[in-house]
């Protein structure tokens, strides 16, 4: 009897086969190889016939050369920091694919000779918060920790930064914002207490050894109770800089979020420097940015350090995009008409139950995330499922993250595309078979 193994087509034979040969064009030989060889192994360990080996090889293709997976965000959590933060919008996808050739990042099409990198951004972001002055009164770095490193390297070598011990935080992955500021040079002088500081905490403090005080906004938790803090208008009076890290990228004040703080009233308040995130609640890339006064601004920009920290054309072009263009999927997220949630929550249920699915329409409690508008909850709509489902999602395609919650999975739709809304049914389906 011949071995069925001999019949296992040979991996110059595969490799040549049309879909495969356009797949090696599309994600390079290697990829293309290794998945071949692993159908192959399949075949000699009789886990598939000799002849499925093709077809098991072009469905296990990955949909591009990275191992980055789409994934479908289910959570409730608006600004998921473990799922890449802030969606971009079609408008800021676009440009980043326009910016993947050669651009004019650093060209002048008119006259031929070098021009400022990033002026296209650099505008958008000073038209939207006009009290900036202009252009020369914003930069961007590469993220808001990048942001708060080039201040103490400029405005603090060797001196301290003068901040409350309330606001000693420690943001994503335990990096700490004492460790942060304090590795560029600068001491830190700690002021009042965990719940309360006075105006004369700084005051007593201050002095030619004082570099700036930074107010940090703690955007991951609230202290509550008997507390007190200064505002950035009282440190404004003290004739020392004042930087105020707002964190989470609100330009300007929003009602859904009352207590968060936001560029435009920072610097109104007299903040010399005010830094952010470009890819929370404003909804764009992975940025820091910074808004100020010219003539600080300008000697940030002129720093060593501002050239190592600075972003890649693909975040200048999302982020220039993300200003100018239509609202971000975060905003949508963010404003999304509880009434409507239901509605579709309660529609996905139905289709699922006759699919057979044990599926109900629930009410849920979403969140802002990413460090952002800390105890607001925001209501939504969820379709139940049992628990176990949640797995199945993470590892199905297209790849579905819900939230668990008292034994059961969670599809809390505030964080999914409406035009999503059949890909998650299809998703749900497949996880029976």
């Amino acid at each position: 009897m011949t071995d069925a193994r001999r019949r296992i087509p040979r991996t110059d034979v595969l490799l040549s086969e049309p879909r495969l040969a356009k797949a090696v064009e599309d994600l390079g030989r290697e990829l293309v190889k290794n998945t071949v060889t692993t159908a192959q192994n399949r075949a000699r360990a009789g886990e598939i016939p000799p002849e499925a080996v093709v077809d098991e090889a072009v469905a296990s293709l990955p949909p591009a050369a990275s191992s980055l997976r789409e994934v479908l965000n289910a959570t409730g959590v608006v600004v998921h920091t473990n799922l890449g933060r802030a969606p971009l919008s079609a408008a800021a996808l676009k440009a980043v694919r326009i910016a993947g050739g050669s651009t004019d990042v650093e060209f002048d099409l008119t006259d031929g000779r070098r021009a400022r990198r990033g002026r296209g951004a650099l505008d958008a972001l000073a038209q939207a918060l006009p009290e900036t002055g202009g252009s020369d009164g914003v930069h961007v770095v590469n993220n808001n920790a990048a942001a708060l490193l080039l201040c103490a390297l400029v405005l603090a070598p060797g001196k301290e930064i003068v901040i409350s011990r309330g606001e000693l935080v420690e943001i994503g992955d335990s990096f700490r914002i004492p460790d942060l500021v304090t590795s560029a040079g600068a001491r830190l002088r700690e002021v009042g207490t965990t719940n309360r500081t006075r105006l004369t905490d700084y005051t007593d403090v201050l002095g030619p050894d004082t570099g700036f005080v930074l107010k940090v906004h703690p955007s991951n938790f609230r202290v509550t109770g008997f507390t007190s803090q200064v505002p950035i208008a009282q440190l404004a009076r003290l004739d020392v800089p004042v930087v105020a890290d707002i964190g989470s990228g609100l330009l300007r004040p929003h009602p859904l979020l009352p207590d968060e703080p936001d560029a435009a009233s920072a610097l109104a308040a007299g903040a010399d420097v005010v830094t952010a995130s470009g890819d929370k609640l404003l909804g764009g890339p992975q940025a820091g940015l910074l808004f100020g006064a010219h003539p600080v601004i300008h000697r940030l920009r002129r720093h060593p350090a501002a050239r190592a920290l600075r972003v890649d054309k693909l975040t200048l072009a999302a982020l220039e995009a993300t200003v100018r263009g239509p609202e971000p999927p975060v905003r949508r997220f963010l404003e999304a008409d509880v009434d409507v949630l239901r509605a579709r929550a309660e529609r996905l249920a139905a289709t699922l139950v006759r699919r057979g699915v044990d599926a109900a329409a629930v009410s849920s409690t979403a969140a802002v995330g990413g460090g952002g508008a800390p105890g607001v909850e925001l209501p939504s709509a969820a379709v139940s499922l049992s628990e176990d489902y949640a797995l199945r999602l993470r590892m199905g395609e297209p790849v579905v993250v819900a939230r668990v919650e008292r034994g059961r999975c969670l599809l809390d739709l505030r964080t999914v595309e409406p035009e999503a809304d059949e890909r998650l049914v299809e998703a749900v389906s497949r996880c029976m078979s």
